[in-house]
């Protein structure tokens, strides 16, 4: 493996706003990632129970290549997150995002013991739905003017990961 997934910290916050400010073209159409000091300190303090923010690193160097989020943290009889992601750029299209993705998915299903992660992705973000592809999501259908990104509601298609079809796929 390439990368290794770190929780995010406050000593992380000038690499990550480096980052950020690096790859706002990369994510102009797609997220908004925490671009200032404010921003990030109230990104991190979000509720730890309920979301977890992960830092995604090369181990070569120690380059922060991307983000991972898992929002919404519900426990009790739905064991289940939404998942969020990005790369940054110039480490985006080198297939460090898919090495990540499966670090995500033991953290999620092994460490947190959810039963599902779900990725809402808007259909034209084609690299994104690549990504949740190729490691194992399954589409579930569209979410209309699902959420507001850039001040225009927006579709969004819903893609899960359950833990069993993990435990299946890592067999196989």
């Amino acid at each position: 493996m390439r990368v290794i997934l770190n929780t995010l910290a406050p000593s992380d916050r000038k690499e990550f706003l480096q980052a950020a400010s690096r790859s706002k073209e990369l994510h102009a159409a797609w997220v908004s990632s925490p671009t200032t000091p404010d921003d990030f300190r109230r990104y991190l303090k979000a509720d730890t129970a309920r979301n977890e923010r992960l830092l995604l690193r090369k181990r070569e160097d120690n380059a922060v290549a991307g983000a991972f989020n898992l929002n919404e943290i519900v426990r009790g009889v739905f064991q289940s997150a939404y998942l969020g992601y990005y790369a940054f750029a110039p480490h985006n299209g080198q297939g460090l995002m898919s090495e990540g993705m499966q670090l995500l998915q033991r953290h999620a299903f092994s460490t947190l013991k959810l039963h599902r992660i779900e990725a809402n992705i808007q259909p034209d973000n084609l690299d994104s739905i690549a990504l949740v592809k190729a490691t194992g999501f399954q589409l579930e259908g569209l979410s209309r003017r699902y959420l507001k990104i850039r001040g225009r509601w927006r579709d969004h298609q819903r893609w899960a990961l359950l833990a069993e079809d993990w435990r299946e796929q890592r067999t196989t």
